[in-house]
């Protein structure tokens, strides 16, 4: 039976964006990743390693966000859901939202979001 494992509200003050000064002086970012796959085999055995460890997507989330400096947030939740589907073949789909709080963009603007999903090539 298929699950969604979710990390939310991944908090990370890291270098992202279109303009110089961003990337100098840096930002909050927020991060959320979705990950659909079987937990019956975890489920029933209580067996981490049948499962997704968060943990470790933690890990790959904070290695992208602070060791990195895109121009995009497409770019990092790309970058993200990527990573996920390649070091865990159980997770068949990964959705993935990066989220820039008070955005530059000439006035008041609580946030930019993007939400990008990916899915396992099944063929």
């Amino acid at each position: 039976m298929l699950a969604t494992v979710r990390l939310v509200d991944a908090v990370f003050y890291a270098h992202h964006g279109v303009m110089q000064e961003e990337h100098r002086i840096g930002g909050r970012f927020e991060v959320d990743v979705a990950m659909d796959l079987d937990v019956d085999e975890a489920a029933a055995d209580d067996d981490l390693t049948r499962t997704v460890d968060y943990e470790r997507v933690y890990a790959f989330i904070s290695e992208v966000m602070m060791g990195n400096k895109f121009y995009l947030i497409e770019k990092i939740a790309y970058t993200i859901a990527h990573e996920v589907l390649n070091h865990y073949p159980k997770v068949m789909q990964v959705e993935v939202t990066v989220r820039k709080p008070n955005p530059p963009v000439g006035g008041p603007c609580n946030r930019a979001d993007v939400t990008y999903r990916a899915s396992r090539d099944l063929s």
